[in-house]
């Protein structure tokens, strides 16, 4: 779990890190714009730590599927090299869809500057903005994007159907709660994740507004990696008390 955990987190800095710094610069200066260069560059790292991000919390709804499912072969199965195979299979994947999606708009040419309303490039914005025929671009995306998206979430969900019905079978409270708090962390996580995702391409698709897209692209791109750390850390015991005696 802690293997994952800290993975997660490298993750999660190398993702703010690849759209915080052009939001303030953005704040800083009048003129918000970006380079052609500059765009697909950080439109490629984007892409590449979030589909990370996205195969990091399958892989560790899987491990908690293993820890709380079949605990006696726990140590077996998850052993460190299956465990490197698993990161390194998420890094491959996440590396080679972000390369097909760069690729695909490298093609594409653009009638005039490539500006865009917002403090990083966003894939389907930067295909809108095309004069060539975007077909194609539009078909990969939603097929990747469903494919990377759907599978996994629907394995997430299916570990923790099986978890759940786990924790129901264990006779004693005292035991569903030991059961339940060793993923509650990563459910929470999992939650807010494809939650606040899912809340802001549902909004952008209902509104044009691109500063309120670009205002509910926050909660996933900044907010949601700055709370991971945080909701983990409260398993720990003086992380509790420290927060009881601030609130109190």
């Amino acid at each position: 779990m802690y293997f994952f955990l800290s993975n997660l987190s490298f993750v999660d800095i190398c993702f703010t890190s690849t759209t915080v710094p052009k939001m303030l610069m953005n704040i800083q200066m009048e003129k918000k714009v970006i380079t052609y260069e500059d765009c697909i560059t950080q439109m490629y790292f984007f892409l590449l730590f979030a589909g990370l991000d996205n195969f990091l919390l399958t892989v560790m709804a899987y491990d908690r599927f293993m820890a709380i499912c079949h605990p006696l072969h726990y140590t077996v199965i998850m052993n460190p090299r299956f465990c490197g195979l698993l990161l390194l299979a998420s890094w491959v994947l996440s590396f080679l869809q972000s390369l097909l999606n760069d690729l695909l708009i490298l093609r594409l040419s653009f009638c005039t500057e490539l500006e865009i309303s917002h403090f990083f490039c966003e894939l389907n914005q930067v295909v809108q903005l095309a004069c060539s025929d975007t077909f194609l671009n539009i078909l990969v995306m939603y097929l990747v994007s469903g494919l990377l998206c759907v599978i996994p979430f629907s394995g997430i969900l299916v570990s923790y159907m099986k978890i759940v019905s786990s924790i129901l079978k264990i006779s004693s409270a005292g035991g569903k709660y030991k059961a339940f708090s060793t993923c509650g962390s990563h459910l929470s996580v999992v939650s807010l994740f494809y939650g606040t995702a899912l809340g802001v391409y549902l909004s952008s698709a209902a509104i044009e507004n691109s500063r309120a897209t670009a205002i509910a692209s926050v909660m996933y791109t900044v907010a949601t990696p700055m709370l991971n750390p945080f909701i983990y850390s409260l398993r720990n015991k003086d992380i509790k008390q420290a927060l009881r005696k601030l609130v109190s």
